[in-house]
């Protein structure tokens, strides 16, 4: 005689296997995610060839909460060196804010405007200055969410790859914003 499991033990049984799937998952993923990572300004590791059936992993070249720090105060420096009120900040590689200074009677729309400027300039590892003369070819490019295509934006590299972004916002002009920035990013490889 074959016994027939009710609808709710059917369901109580692949719940259970269920959750059994996602404890395993979610140990594996937990245990790969707790390296700790180098305490070093800029941190990298050689990438390595993958091993078949395994799985690869990479190592990225960040900008420590140090470093950005130096090169938004050498920045807000430069730019009280000539008078000027500035915002300045220096976000990571994937665009999230490491630091933000505001200086002394900046402007309240220079705060967003610092932390989208240095958005743009990492992600196509160009000074805003530079984006904003292709808008001429290419208009939708200021479409994209959190880009602001104005001077005042630089890339900071490390071996040619954009590691973070540090914008500057509030001088009269963008040229002088990014002339701050470029300090800041200057400030970097002393």
């Amino acid at each position: 005689m074959k016994k027939t499991l009710s609808r709710r033990a059917r369901l109580a049984a692949g719940g259970a296997a269920v959750a059994a799937v996602a404890a395993a998952t979610f140990g594996t993923v937990a245990a790969n995610a707790s390296a700790p990572a180098a305490p070093a300004s800029v941190t990298a590791a050689p990438a390595k060839a993958p091993s078949a059936g395994r799985h690869t992993t990479t190592t990225a070249t960040r900008l420590t909460v140090d470093a950005a720090a130096k090169a938004a105060h050498a920045a807000l420096d430069a730019a009280e060196r000539e008078g000027q009120r500035v915002t300045v900040a220096v976000v990571d590689r994937d665009g999230n804010t490491v630091v933000t200074l505001r200086g002394d009677g900046a402007g309240p729309q220079s705060y967003e405007s610092a932390e989208r400027k240095g958005f743009t300039a990492v992600s196509w590892n160009a000074p805003t200055s530079e984006l904003a003369g292709r808008l001429a070819q290419t208009p939708n490019l200021k479409d994209i969410p959190g880009t602001l295509f104005l001077a005042g934006g630089v890339p900071v590299t490390a071996d040619n790859a954009p590691i973070a972004g540090i914008g500057v916002a509030g001088a009269p002009s963008g040229t002088q914003d990014e002339k701050f920035a470029r300090a800041g990013a200057d400030a970097l490889s002393r």
